[in-house]
């Protein structure tokens, strides 16, 4: 342990797993104070991580045109020279916590001779390290990194999420017109079946007492414009207008979030903000807001969580009816 200098972690996605990595990066570095530690991420994330003090460097990767079997050449060959320039950083230490065959390979191109992983990896990336730790499938994420970190002698007792900083360089309220008090609504979601009606969104935000800033990407202006235009007047719908920064801003000062299963509301929970989150077919035991205030407000149905990302009724969505979301935010102290 006292030879490793420089660290490498993989993790190239998604939002609210690099959000679940943090308390991992915080951990050892307080572990290994003089070693660098640099990242594999995303690009589209790596905003996320763009000046953080505890990351020396990052190597962005476009991991979505990777996925495009018609530029499998051009693939081929961004793997090439990846795997040179880390070859050539030396890396005492390198950590897989994505776990997938495109991680376990970036990790082995390393040629590190400590390359460790989850034992129970997928897509056969396990076989890519010379150390495997069991990380846990019933675990929440948090718990499953933070499991490696303790595996190399560093404490793990004291979680928390260094974010960069945000500061107020963004000029929030000169850019949009954000009151001074506010909600965050994120009604988008990866997946079809993680998505609350946005009718549902926009007639609870209606009832609100206080306006609503409407968070989402560019690819979820639909969803977000459905929910504003159901909102009677109550919401600024920002979907698609903001940097990752500047959204990380917005929910780091509203007074409570609403959202469905979705990266921003790892974030939310992760800046201690009051978190109200619908669940469907998802587990919130190993995907849910960790540790926040607010509440999990999901149905009865007897057949979620089923992780399936195509659903014919999305009953376990549609039982979840607008009072019952609403008196769970008028109930809850702020």
């Amino acid at each position: 342990m006292q030879n490793i200098s420089k660290i490498l972690i993989v993790k190239p996605s998604s939002l609210g797993d690099v959000v679940h990595s943090l308390p991992f990066l915080a951990s050892i570095k307080k572990c290994f104070k003089a070693a660098s530690i640099d990242w594999v991420i995303s690009r589209g994330l790596h905003e996320l991580l763009e000046g953080h003090p505890m990351i020396d460097k990052l190597w962005t990767i476009d991991k979505d045109s990777w996925k495009n079997v018609s530029k499998i050449m051009r693939t081929i060959r961004e793997l090439i020279t990846l795997g040179r320039s880390l070859r050539n950083e030396r890396y005492d230490l390198v950590i897989d916590l994505q776990g997938l065959l495109r991680s376990g390979i970036i990790s082995r191109m390393t040629h590190s001779n400590r390359i460790i992983g989850f034992g129970e990896a997928r897509e056969g990336s396990r076989f890519f390290y010379n150390e495997r730790v069991t990380g846990g499938k019933e675990s929440h994420a948090v718990e499953r990194y933070l499991r490696i970190a303790s595996h190399l002698g560093c404490e793990i007792s004291d979680i928390e999420f260094p974010f960069t900083d945000t500061g107020d360089n963004y000029a929030l309220k000169d850019k949009f017109p954000i009151p001074s008090e506010y909600c965050v609504v994120v009604p988008g979601g990866r997946w079809e079946t993680k998505r609350w009606a946005p009718e549902r969104f926009g007639q609870l935000i209606s009832r609100l007492s206080i306006k609503a800033v409407i968070l989402g990407s560019s690819s979820e202006k639909a969803i977000c414009g459905s929910v504003a235009a159901s909102s009677n007047g109550n919401a600024l719908d920002l979907a698609g207008r903001t940097s990752l920064k500047e959204m990380i801003s917005i929910i780091r000062g509203a007074k409570f979030v609403l959202t469905n299963d979705t990266g921003p509301m790892h974030i939310a929970a992760a800046l201690d903000r009051p978190v109200f989150a619908i669940f469907g077919p998802t587990s919130e035991v190993l995907t849910g807001p960790f540790r926040s205030r607010g509440k999990i407000i999901r149905s009865d149905t007897d057949c979620a969580p089923c992780f399936r990302r195509k659903c014919e009724d999305m009953k376990c969505l549609d039982d979840i009816d607008v009072n019952t979301v609403e008196k769970e935010i008028s109930s809850f102290d702020h």
